[in-house]
Parts: structure tokens; sequence; C-alpha cells
């Protein structure tokens, strides 16, 4: 039997075709030029996955600031997507505008590594970013008792296309960081030439610097 090998990052996603409740789609193909969040849930009209349901697309908006897409997945049927959307719209009043794939047979689960044996045969609660590229720039996995926080995926899709955008990195809860609040941190010299020239920087004004290998600025 051959064996599965699961996307990493930096990976390429791989080329898929999915059902969902928008209709029949490529991966990730029909997001070129976006970026976007694939996100499996462990099933329909279950509590926490409601929650979570109901954050995401209280947060399209930011989502769609960041031209980033949303889309879910769990191994239920389209016709169970649908009814549970429905439900959600009736009893919170929130509409579920993003497409969620419908896994019946659990092969695009199993190829991204969202099955883990150990808790039992439904998905856990993956989470995978996906550049304007498509190029996967995250993986995180959650059990299924515990809920996502949707703020930090929001977080990090700004925290990702800030880096990509300015050549720096991003601090500890940033943009709230407690030593550089919502500075970006400046990569690391290379070279004695270049620590020295840090330095001479940090003098001027330029950035600031706790020492050569620890610089910071504002963008």
């Amino acid at each position: 039997m051959e064996e599965i090998r699961i996307p990493v990052i930096g990976d390429k996603f791989p080329q898929l075709e999915v059902k969902t409740t928008h209709g029949v789609k490529k991966l990730p193909d029909n997001y070129a030029g976006k970026w976007f969040v694939l996100f499996s849930h462990p099933a329909d009209f279950t509590p926490v996955c409601t929650t979570e349901f109901v954050a995401f697309q209280k947060r399209k908006e930011q989502f769609d600031q960041l031209n980033c897409e949303l889309i879910g997945l769990s191994v239920d049927q389209v016709f169970s997507h649908i009814k549970w959307v429905e439900w959600i719209k009736e009893k919170t009043g929130v509409e579920i505008t993003f497409p969620i794939i419908a896994d019946d047979m659990g092969e695009v689960a199993k190829q991204l590594g969202m099955i883990h044996p150990k808790k039992g045969t439904n998905t856990v609660r993956a989470v995978f970013i996906v550049d304007d590229k498509g190029v996967i720039r995250l993986i995180l996995y959650y059990p299924q008792e515990v809920g996502r926080n949707i703020d930090e995926i929001v977080r990090v899709v700004k925290a990702l296309q800030t880096t990509d955008k300015y050549g720096v990195a991003t601090p500890a809860n940033w943009p709230e960081n407690e030593l550089v609040k919502d500075h970006v941190i400046v990569p690391p010299a290379t070279s004695e030439e270049e620590a020295k020239e840090r330095l001479k920087k940090a003098e001027a004004g330029e950035i600031e610097c706790y020492d050569w290998w620890f610089c910071h600025k504002n963008l």
C-alpha cells in the first residue's frame, strides 16, 4: 500500500478537486492570486464547530481585506452541510457565506493529515494557510475538544503578509509585543560588517536595538 506523504510548510498545496456547498472547486487553482484558509471541523451539528463557524463568518470581512478566502471541511456529506448552514442562520442569525467541502469519503482529509487515529475517525481541527502562489505557509492542529482562536488565524495571515512585503519577522503576540510593542524584527546580521552597520543605524535613530542581533523598527 502506497504511503501518503502529508504536506508540510513550504510545500505547494496539492491539486485537489472537491465537492463543496458552492459546487465543485479545484484547489488551489480556483484561488489563484488569493490567500485562503482551509480549516477542518469534526462534524456538522456539533456545539464547538458551530461556535467556530459563527466566529469565522463574523471575521470574514477582515479576511476579505487581507485578500484571503475561507474554506471549511469535514467528512459529512453536502446535504448535511447545507442543512447545518440553514440551522445556523435560523438559530443564530449568522449566514455562512463561505464554501464547505464535503469530504464524505475522507480522501482529502487523509491526504492533508486531518484524521488522527488516536482521536477517532472524524477530522481534527486542522488549519492550513495557503498564500496567493499556492504555497502552504502555516499548519495548525487542534484536538476536537478545543475550539480555535479565530483572531489568531487573522493575526497570522496579517503577519505572514507583512513579513513577505517588508522582509522582516514579527515578534511574539505581534502587534502587541511586551518588548517591542508593534515594531517588527529586523533579520539578524550575517557578517561582522553588517553587525557594525546595525549599531550605526541604531545610533542614527533609523532602527532600535537591544544588541546587534536584536534590532527592531516601526514600519
